[in-house]
């Protein structure tokens, strides 16, 4: 009798902690097969087409098992997400990151090195844009692969060019054409703004900086990335004339939490915004009657910049590495790149993608999609892919913020932002 009571209990026992590990388990093997956690950070509607995605490749590897999952409300806070999830013990397989994490993520042992996977001619490296190569590499470290790919131009509402008998912007434009255009759009009695600038300080203020110094030869780092190298007289001047379109023209929206200049510009209030593809599905759905061109440029150099986002893949063990590699392989080819990136008016990732029907269609229904594909061949130059490169940009954003908002001179802001920088460097070891 006692024998069987102990023998009950050990069965007991037993089956109480495989329920207990089928419950902790969010992801590993079940029965032999593979799961593997993705944090897409998709909203709806932008979601679809990656569950959809997720579900194929589940049925026709039986396997492997995606789960498909937001990760975060707001894909601003993946990072810190992911980081959590890292000391935690509980990292996904493969999480939506952003081009300017690459350098922090970089430093964790548990990141997927995707070099020797890229290196297999099979892959086809040498089809993605050379923005999104640039950025998903540091130190020879391929961090992860295209998720997104982007660039800025300008889109511009015909409507009100027409009304206030303002020609289209040409390709050729410079900055001075710019002001001179935005100030001539502006009618405050209507309330209707030539232009837009978000002044958060955060990397959506920066990066529409960046282009204004490259275009003119100059760097945001010196060549060692050690020291700062944007608080140059070329770079004041940059910042100053936008500067002066604020406050001297009053031609310029100071959007100071990011979220009102495509609601402004969808409703007719403002005439250009410096955007990219992202916006043109939100713009369609609102019947703006639109056009599209690059940035304008100095001495004939429209140079703009490119913020590829990546799926960064995650250590979990070798058969979820090996899965979540072959995973993110297949999702890369072109013909599911159409099923994401095209679906939802993202931009092809790579170039084969172009090839496809489904490319034909992308341009048909999104005006001004094949003019941001174009200006991907400006897009030579990418962010530093340096760990602190966040920090430091919050100290840009701000010096853009007091000086668009404050008044305050570039050369004042900007200096200071370089010192900034200048410390922050000195102490990344």
């Amino acid at each position: 009798m006692a024998n069987r009571l102990r023998g009950a209990a050990a069965l007991a026992a037993a089956a109480l902690l495989t329920l207990t590990a089928a419950a902790c388990g969010g992801g590993g093997s079940d029965g032999g097969k593979v799961k593997l956690t993705w944090w897409h950070g998709q909203a709806a509607p932008y979601d679809k087409p990656l569950k959809q995605l997720a579900a194929e490749y589940t049925r026709t590897h039986p396997g492997v098992e995606i789960v498909p999952q937001l990760g975060t409300s707001n894909v601003d806070n993946m990072l810190q997400k992911v980081q959590a999830a890292l000391a935690g013990g509980d990292a996904p397989d493969m999480a939506y990151m952003y081009g300017s994490w690459t350098a922090s993520m970089a430093r964790s042992h548990k990141v997927v090195d995707l070099a020797e996977t890229v290196r297999d001619p099979a892959f086809g490296w040498n089809d993605f844009w050379p923005s999104e190569r640039a950025a998903a590499t540091v130190k020879g470290k391929v961090v992860g692969l295209p998720a997104v790919v982007d660039n800025l131009g300008v889109v511009y509402n015909k409507k009100l060019f027409d009304a206030a008998g303002v020609p289209y912007p040409k390709s050729d434009w410079t900055w001075q054409d710019f002001r001179e255009t935005a100030k001539r759009l502006t009618d405050h009695g209507k309330n209707v703004y030539g232009t837009t600038y978000p002044v958060s300080g955060a990397e959506d203020t920066v990066w529409r900086y960046w282009p204004m110094l490259w275009q003119q030869g100059g760097q945001i780092l010196d060549p060692a990335g050690k020291k700062a190298a944007f608080d140059t007289p070329q770079a004041v001047a940059a910042l100053d004339l936008w500067r002066g379109m604020a406050r001297d023209d009053k031609s310029v929206y100071l959007d100071q939490n990011g979220e009102k200049f495509l609601p402004l510009f969808q409703s007719g209030k403002v005439a250009m915004v410096v955007t990219g593809p992202f916006a043109l599905l939100d713009i369609r759905a609102h019947h703006v009657d639109y056009g599209v061109t690059g940035l304008p440029g100095y001495n004939g150099d429209h140079q703009t910049i490119s913020g590829p986002d990546y799926w960064v893949m995650f250590d979990n063990g070798s058969r979820r590495r090996k899965a979540v590699v072959d995973f993110a392989t297949w999702l890369s080819r072109p013909e599911q790149d159409a099923r994401w990136s095209l679906a939802v008016g993202n931009m092809p990732l790579r170039k084969a993608t172009m090839g496809l029907p489904a490319y034909r269609t992308y341009v048909k229904d999104f005006p001004g999609a094949a003019e941001f594909v174009a200006n991907l061949a400006n897009a030579k130059q990418a962010r530093p892919t340096t760990p602190v490169y966040s920090k430091f940009s919050e100290a840009v954003g701000n010096a853009i913020t007091r000086s668009l908002i404050g008044g305050d001179p570039a050369a004042k802001t900007l200096g200071d932002a370089a010192d900034r920088t200048d410390d922050l460097l000195a102490k990344d070891k």
